[in-house]
């Protein structure tokens, strides 16, 4: 079984997998391969601890700009615990077709993107990866467009949902990330 869940890791799919040394806050219970590499990383193990913004991304979508603010927050705040997670999806519109290089390189080149970015993954509640499928049922709301955000608490509790219209220098967000770094 466990070499089973390995393989899924290494194909890019999300999967729950089991944290040694003490319990894993379920919404951080998953692997994910970053983008464009084999790597597969357990969001546990990496981010526990961490105030976690998790985004569904696209590259060629009227929110793209979004990018440059999630930079500029990360870089804002990861010194004092915050993390940005992007997650590539081409489930609204086709917004993002290409592939993982050429998301990867748009965004490092156009964006300036330095926080970790990972497989391209689907997000929409009907065939939601395991992530996604956690996160859509614990907020009550499953992205409905590219740059929903979802945020988790120091002890990976979510304790925000954001759609897309918010952007990541909006008041409302910036406070509730700042409340979150200074527990």
């Amino acid at each position: 079984m466990k070499s089973c869940l390995r393989l899924l890791g290494w194909v890019g799919l999300l999967i729950p997998l089991p944290v040694m040394g003490g319990e894993c806050p379920a919404a951080l219970d998953f692997s994910a391969r970053t983008l464009n590499e084999q790597q597969t990383i357990n969001l546990c193990e990496r981010y526990r601890h961490r105030v976690v913004l998790i985004v569904n991304t696209a590259s060629k979508c009227a929110f793209t700009p979004q990018y440059e603010g999630l930079e500029a927050l990360y870089a804002r705040y990861r010194s004092q615990g915050l993390v940005v997670l992007g997650f590539p999806s081409n489930d609204f519109a086709h917004q993002e077709p290409g592939s993982e290089a050429e998301i990867r390189s748009f965004c490092r080149l156009t964006y300036g993107v330095q926080f970790p970015m990972f497989a391209k993954t689907r997000v929409r509640e009907a065939n939601a990866d395991p992530l996604y499928a956690y996160l859509g049922r614990a907020a009550g709301e499953f992205p409905q467009w590219n740059f929903h955000k979802y945020l988790l608490d120091r002890q990976g509790r979510l304790v925000g949902s954001y759609p897309a219209q918010v952007r990541p220098d909006a008041p409302a967000l910036i406070e509730q990330v700042e409340a979150l770094l200074g527990e």
